[in-house]
């Protein structure tokens, strides 16, 4: 036994030498102070040890526990603390958005909308001249000066033109058409690509998104902007009085702003405001381009300029155009045959009191330089009175409340004249050309008052004395000057007697002469007028023309007869237009057109009657194509009934 405990005694001191650096300190030292202490003693000592390291191990976890609580304590605050900032940016954000427009705007479901249904774009039109576009969610950034398209499985873009979408622009921004500074397209992203970008600013209104193609100048403002606003508002029923225009051109207000105005009872948005918002804005609902169907002249970037090949609108759409605006302007002044048809002696009697001349007055360019006799000379020939109007000096709604009771409207050539489209049926229009400067050359004005529906009448006077002139040489040549140019090249302008055609814009000879001052010859000027008046005669203030078509010819027939081997007859027969009997035409007739099969030639007639006999050039056992149509006071033409086959 004694050896046994001896071994044992040895095995266990092996051990606790080999395990000695495991040992808590305290016993560590005991047995290195050399204490021999037993085997006994020492197994006490290690449990004694390991009691205090499970103590130690308790407190260890328990600081553990405590550590986890407050780090997910922390953790949670953090995330509170990032959601609330969230939360207060979108805040941020909706109230940027919303400094555009009193509509409410939920921000995160218009954020949500745009991340994963991306843009929707559906187009009208075939080509990028006579295309306008609705998206939902286009934005703009205006770091990049772009708008962009964001993709998502649920985007629409139609049409999808591909790339053909740059040949050369998806459509025009003004209602010019085709020019190259005037192109509208977009950049393309993934909807995903907007978690890299700054947060977008929402625009809650309808928009109609355009250029003004020049808003300094009055006419261009008229033609260019307001008059093809106004009518592609009509176009679109959310485009109503609500919507808010947003110009993109980069121009500042201009002049005119106030017309812009009239449009909506929302403030326009300028281009250089959108980056006041933010870097990124999206427009919920917009519209971007313009109807081109009240245009009625082309400037000449092609061709010299002159009307439109195809004109589209009617003096009745201006005219209600004209009066929308009046309104409001609150100009109350209508036209009394209108108003309440008084007797037609009643009515003289007031049109000979009320009768009077505007006359504009120029300040700076392209003056009247004996303006004070010319408008005596007025007075005492006409028997009328003479009012001047002034752009310069005048309100634009009290130049209109003149001009839209005036008989006669006299004016140099320029922007103002484009108030004519405000004068009554029945007025007379007179333009004042500078020397060497040809009038039918220049006709934006002819062009407005000859359109059907206008009922007026115009006149244009040409100054045919250089002695008569005063030039500006030394004006910029913005303005006339010709200093800037050769020597050889002013010698050649200043001997001209009349500029030839041209295109737009800087053509140096027609600046210099447009912007001559003009002694106006005043009796040749008289004899013009009263020359117009004694041809005017007949046109007095009426109604406004009909323009009303006729329909198809009803039950077209024909039936045929041989006469002889070389003789045939063709006898066509129709029934009136269903429309003709509840109108008063003054001239109804009928256009035949008759046609051998397999010809390519017709033969056309123009009847009184609704039938009639045909033998002339009629032959036997021949098959014709035989179309009838009505026509009302020679022009207004009916479309041709179903084709007629006739064989004899």
């Amino acid at each position: 036994m004694r050896s046994d405990d001896t071994t044992l005694s040895k095995r266990t001191e092996s051990f606790l030498v080999a395990d000695v650096s495991l040992l808590p300190s305290e016993v560590r030292d005991h047995l290195e102070s050399g204490g021999g202490a037993s085997a006994a003693e020492t197994a006490v000592a290690v449990m004694r040890a390991s009691v205090s390291g499970c103590r130690m191990s308790i407190g260890a976890l328990l600081n553990g526990l405590l550590v986890s609580v407050v780090a997910a304590l922390l953790w949670k605050y953090s995330q509170l603390s990032e959601h609330a900032a969230l939360l207060e940016e979108e805040l941020h954000m909706t109230r940027q958005s919303q400094e555009f427009s009193q509509a409410h705007i939920d921000y995160h479901v218009a954020l949500q909308a745009l991340q994963e249904h991306g843009t929707h774009m559906v187009c009208t039109g075939k080509m990028h001249t006579d295309r306008i576009c609705r998206f939902d969610y286009l934005c703009y950034c205006s770091e990049a000066d772009e708008f962009i398209f964001f993709h998502s499985n649920s985007s629409v873009m139609l049409p999808n033109l591909g790339s053909r979408r740059f040949q050369p622009a998806l459509l025009d921004l003004s209602s010019v058409e085709d020019h190259n500074t005037q192109y509208f397209n977009f950049l393309e992203l993934p909807a995903a690509a907007l978690k890299f970008m700054p947060k977008p600013v929402f625009v809650p209104d309808v928009t109609l998104i355009f250029n003004r193609f020049n808003p300094d100048n009055l006419m261009h403002v008229f033609h260019d902007d307001l008059l093809p606003v106004f009518y592609t508002m009509k176009q679109y029923s959310d485009l109503d009085d609500e919507a808010r225009l947003v110009f993109m051109e980069g121009w500042g207000e201009g002049p005119h702003f106030d017309l812009y105005r009239l449009l909506s009872s929302k403030q326009p948005l300028l281009k250089e405001q959108l980056r006041n918002f933010g870097k990124l804005m999206c427009f919920t609902k917009s519209y971007i381009g313009l109807s081109k169907m009240t245009t009625w002249y082309q400037y000449g970037f092609v061709q010299p300029q002159g009307p439109k090949a195809n004109i589209l609108v009617s003096g009745n759409e201006i005219r209600q155009f004209a009066r929308s605006l009046m309104e409001k302007m609150n100009i109350t002044t209508v036209e009394e045959a209108e108003k309440d048809g008084g007797s037609a002696e009643n009515e003289k009697e007031k049109d000979k009191k009320d009768d009077y001349v505007v006359v504009f007055s120029r300040s700076t360019t392209r003056l009247i330089l004996n303006e004070a006799e010319l408008i005596m000379a007025l007075a005492q020939e006409l028997q009328m009175r003479v009012v001047t109007v002034s752009l310069e000096e005048q309100s634009f709604p009290s130049i209109v409340q003149v001009i839209s009771g005036a008989s006669i409207l006299v004016s140099m050539h320029g922007a103002q004249l484009i108030t004519s489209l405000f004068l009554p049926r029945g007025a007379t229009v007179v333009e004042l050309f500078p020397f060497a400067v040809n009038p039918e050359q220049y006709t934006p004005y002819k062009t407005l008052a000859s359109l059907p529906g206008m009922d007026l009448h115009y006149i244009s006077w040409r100054n045919m004395k250089e002695e008569n002139t005063i030039t500006h040489p030394d004006r910029p040549w913005e303005q006339g000057g010709i200093v800037h140019l050769e020597k050889e090249e002013q010698e050649r302008i200043l001997a001209s007697k009349d500029v030839p055609r041209h295109l737009c814009c800087r053509n140096p000879e027609w600046l210099f002469r447009i912007y001559q001052d003009t002694l106006v010859d005043i009796p040749s000027l008289l004899e013009v007028l009263l020359e117009a008046r004694k041809t005017k005669a007949n046109f007095k203030k009426s109604k406004p023309a009909s323009t009303v078509h006729p329909g198809r010819v009803r039950e077209p027939q024909c039936q045929t007869s041989v006469q002889t081997r070389n003789e045939a007859k063709l006898t066509v027969s129709w029934q009136i237009p269903w429309n003709l009997k509840y109108l008063k035409v003054r001239e109804v007739k009928y256009e035949v057109w008759i046609q051998e099969q397999g010809e390519n030639t017709y033969m056309p007639y123009i009847l009184p009657q609704q039938n009639y006999t045909f033998s002339e050039n009629i032959k036997p056992f021949t098959t014709y194509l035989v179309w009838v149509r009505c026509i009302f006071n020679k022009n207004l033409l009916g479309p041709f009934a179903d084709v007629l086959m006739c064989k004899t």
